[in-house]
C-alpha cells in the first residue's frame, strides 16, 4: 500500500450552505471536491447513518455513486448502535443506508462508536453476528468497529469478536497519542496484536489541533514555515505502519487541496518532527479548556438541544485568544439566537454520547461562569 492510498474523504463535516443547518450540504461544491479528489487518484469515502442528520449518504450518492463507476470508489458506512432496540433493526438500518447511497454492497461496514452502553445494544441485537453474515453474503467486503473508548474496553471487544473483524477505526492524532483519557497508542497496539488494519478518524481532533492560539501557531511556523499544521498532524497518523486509511473531514476546497498536496508529496515523519509534535501535544493540552472534537452527537441527545460544541469552541477560543471579540459573540450570536448554556438540566443524557468522555454538564457550568460572570454584554 502506498501512502497516497491512505487518504480517505471523511463525510461527517461536508460543506454547508447554512452553518446552522447540517442538512444544508452544498452539493455543487461537494461534487467539485469529489471530482478533484477522484482525478488525483483517491477513492475512499467514509460516512454514517447519522452524519448530517442522514443526508451525508444522500450527498455521496449524488456526488459519487451517480457519477462514477462502482468499481472506481470505496464506501464505508456504519451501524447506528445507539438506535438499536431489536435484532430486526439491523436489517432496517442496513437497507435504509443501501437505499440512501444507491449501492448494493459496502466496501467497509463498521459497528459505530462501540462504547459501554452501546456495546450492550449491539450485543442484544446480535449485531456482531449480523455484520459477520453481511460479509459472508457479500453485502460488506470488510467489517469492523469504530471506537472512541479506552484500551480496556477495546481489549474486551477484540478478545470476544476480534477474529471476525478486518478493521478498527480509531480516534488517533498526536494530541491523543499518549493522552490517558483517550489511550490512542494503547488502542493502536491492541489492534496490531489482533491483526487488524487501523483506520484513523479525527487526525485533527475535530479542528482542535489547527485552531490554536497565535503563540502556538507561531511555534509551528517557526519549526517549518513551508508545512501547514494539518499536514504535520496527518503525516503523524499516516506514517504509522499499520494505519491503512486516514480520514480527513473537509468542508472547503482549501482543506482538500492542502490534504491532496500532503499525500501527493508524502514524507514519512522524521524523528525531529515526531519529537516536536510530542512537545506541542503537551503545550496544546495545557492551553485547551475543553477537549471537544465537535462531533455533535451530544446535541442530538440533548433534550434542550443546547449547541454544546459551539459553546465549547467559544470557551476554548476565549482561553487561547483573550483579547478577541469572542465574549461579544457569545452573547450576540449564541445566547440570543440559540438555547443558552445555562439551560442545561444536568440530566446526563449527553454523557454516553460524548466521544471524548467530557463531563458536559460540569463544563457547561464553567462556560456560564466564564462568560456570564466575567463579562457584561452591556458595557
Amino acid at each position: 500500500m502506498t501512502y497516497k492510498s491512505k487518504f480517505g474523504f471523511g463525510c461527517m463535516r461536508l460543506p454547508q450552505t447554512d452553518a446552522n443547518d447540517p442538512t444544508s450540504i452544498d452539493q455543487n461544491l461537494f461534487n467539485r471536491m469529489v471530482d478533484i479528489y477522484m482525478e488525483k487518484g483517491f477513492n475512499y469515502f467514509d460516512t454514517s447513518y447519522a452524519y448530517h442528520q442522514g443526508t451525508s449518504e444522500i450527498a455521496i450518492r449524488k456526488a459519487v455513486v451517480e457519477r462514477y463507476p462502482r468499481e472506481s470508489y470505496k464506501i464505508c458506512d456504519k451501524m447506528p448502535t445507539w438506535a438499536l432496540t431489536s435484532e430486526e433493526d439491523n436489517d432496517k438500518f442496513v437497507n435504509e443506508m443501501l437505499e440512501r447511497l444507491g449501492i448494493d454492497y459496502f466496501d467497509v461496514f463498521l459497528v459505530h462508536n462501540v462504547n459501554g452502553p452501546w456495546l450492550k445494544n449491539a450485543k442484544n441485537a446480535n449485531t456482531f453476528e449480523y455484520v459477520k453474515k453481511m460479509k459472508e453474503n457479500g453485502i460488506a467486503r470488510k467489517i469492523g468497529i469504530s471506537f472512541h473508548e479506552k484500551a480496556d474496553l477495546l481489549k474486551e471487544v477484540l478478545d470476544e469478536y476480534g477474529e471476525i473483524f478486518d478493521v478498527a477505526l480509531l480516534e488517533l492524532n498526536f494530541l491523543d497519542w499518549e493522552d490517558p483519557s483517550i489511550e490512542a497508542h494503547k488502542c493502536y497496539d491492541l489492534c496490531v496484536e489482533h491483526g487488524l488494519d487501523v483506520y484513523v478518524m479525527e487526525p485533527l481532533k475535530g479542528g482542535v489541533i489547527v485552531n490554536l492560539s497565535d503563540d502556538l501557531k507561531n511555534e509551528f511556523k517557526e519549526f517549518n514555515p513551508d508545512k501547514s499544521i494539518a499536514s504535520l498532524a496527518i503525516r503523524f497518523c499516516a506514517s504509522l505502519e499499520h494505519v491503512k486509511i486516514v480520514l480527513s473531514g473537509m468542508s472547503n476546497m482549501d482543506n482538500l487541496i492542502d490534504n491532496c498536496n500532503t499525500y501527493e508529496n508524502f514524507e514519512v515523519l522524521s524523528t525531529e518532527e515526531r519529537e516536536f509534535l510530542e512537545n506541542m501535544a503537551l503545550k496544546l493540552a495545557e492551553n485547551l479548556a475543553v477537549p471537544c472534537s465537535e462531533c455533535g452527537y451530544c446535541v442530538d441527545a440533548c433534550p434542550e438541544m443546547i449547541p454544546i460544541p459551539e459553546y465549547f469552541n467559544l470557551y476554548n477560543t476565549s482561553k487561547n485568544q483573550p483579547e478577541s471579540n469572542i465574549y461579544r459573540l457569545y452573547f450576540d450570536k449564541l445566547a440570543d439566537e440559540k438555547v443558552p448554556a445555562s439551560e442545561c438540566t444536568y440530566c446526563g443524557t449527553c454523557l454516553d454520547y460524548c466521544t471524548q468522555k467530557i463531563d458536559i454538564p460540569e463544563e457547561l457550568e464553567k462556560v456560564c461562569e466564564h462568560f456570564e460572570e466575567g463579562f457584561s454584554p452591556y458595557g
